[in-house]
């Protein structure tokens, strides 16, 4: 099994929630303009409604708090002073951010606090539902575990490929002559890869050198204008790994396959097949062949294995006839 670096924790600021999903969702800042920096780092959304009721250990400072028709209800019953104090309780803990939904407008009080205390205070018609929703699905994708990684990840029938192995060894090439056939380029060189799920990964390239690649003799070329819209993806599914190794003759060569290597991303292993580089080898044919040998297996035909058994039927059959 190969294992890949550890991922940093990630993190995403007020501001970019605002930058990316205000037009979409709505989102207007009303006060703390000075807290946009903050930073969440957890893809979970909390109600503050225990919390204003004095139930602080319910309260998880590093999510942002979503405020809806029953929060606003039960700070507009409470006395200026018993709210004042309440929301400065909330924000002293370090909240990330308040969002009001439902398009209401948030009460005095809590713009006075929010802008007090540099804590970012938002506004959206969205419905509560609706908005934690959306915020735990935008939440999920940025705040997922990613890496990055040295390789090409090309989409194969519908299979996400990712190619690995050291540099100069093909990958690009092989990629290329992938495309040729018809198949599509998700990232060259870079693969920014993420933890999209428990056991799921997605692979995407850096904006930066979206849709090109490199090819020794040729430069950079843009794959998207040569070969057309159909041939790039803007990201897939990691679904099995190709490596690409220099041929060694005095290596061990696998003839049957019956074993199933694994390649470790982000504590998902991956299926992995390894090919061998030499002269005259259609690697982009192999890639094709292991791609629909992978979707044999996840439907429960495993080629080698049902071979192995037949000779071994074969055989069985033999000594019970007394064939020496």
């Amino acid at each position: 099994m190969r294992n890949s670096d550890a991922a940093a924790v990630p993190a995403v600021a007020i501001r970019d929630l605002l930058r990316e999903q205000g037009a979409a969702w709505g989102l207007e800042l009303v006060a703390g303009r000075a807290g946009l920096s903050r930073r969440v780092r957890v893809p979970r959304v909390q109600k503050p409604g225990l919390a204003l009721a004095g139930g602080m250990h319910e309260l998880h400072p590093d999510r942002i708090q979503v405020i809806g028709n029953p929060e606003l209800a039960y700070l507009r019953s409470l006395s200026a002073v018993t709210a004042r104090r309440a929301l400065a309780r909330i924000c002293r803990a370090g909240v990330a951010c308040f969002i009001v939904a439902n398009g209401e407008e948030p009460p005095k009080v809590l713009t006075a606090a929010a802008a007090a205390h540099r804590i970012p205070l938002l506004r959206t018609g969205l419905g509560t539902g609706v908005l934690i929703r959306a915020l735990s699905g935008w939440l999920a994708d940025k705040l997922a575990p990613r890496i990055t990684v040295h390789g090409v990840l090309v989409q194969v029938f519908g299979v996400g490929v990712l190619i690995v192995g050291k540099s100069g060894v093909g990958k690009s090439e092989a990629a290329l002559d992938l495309i040729t056939r018809g198949h599509r380029l998700i990232a060259d060189d870079v693969v920014e890869v993420a933890e999209t799920s428990p056991l799921a990964l997605h692979g995407r390239c850096p904006d930066a050198i979206q849709h090109h690649m490199e090819i020794r003799g040729l430069g950079i070329i843009n794959v998207r204008d040569l070969y057309g819209m159909l041939a790039t993806l803007d990201q897939h599914a990691i679904d099995l790994v190709v490596e690409l190794i220099a041929a060694d003759p005095e290596a061990p060569v696998e003839h049957l396959g019956l074993e199933e290597d694994r390649y470790s991303l982000l504590n998902v292993a991956l299926p992995l097949v390894r090919l061998p580089v030499t002269p005259g080898r259609y690697l982009a044919t192999l890639v094709e062949a292991a791609v629909r040998n992978q979707i044999l297996k996840t439907r429960g035909l495993f080629g080698a294995r049902e071979f192995a058994a037949q000779v071994q039927r074969r055989i069985d059959r033999a000594r019970g006839r007394g064939v020496a």
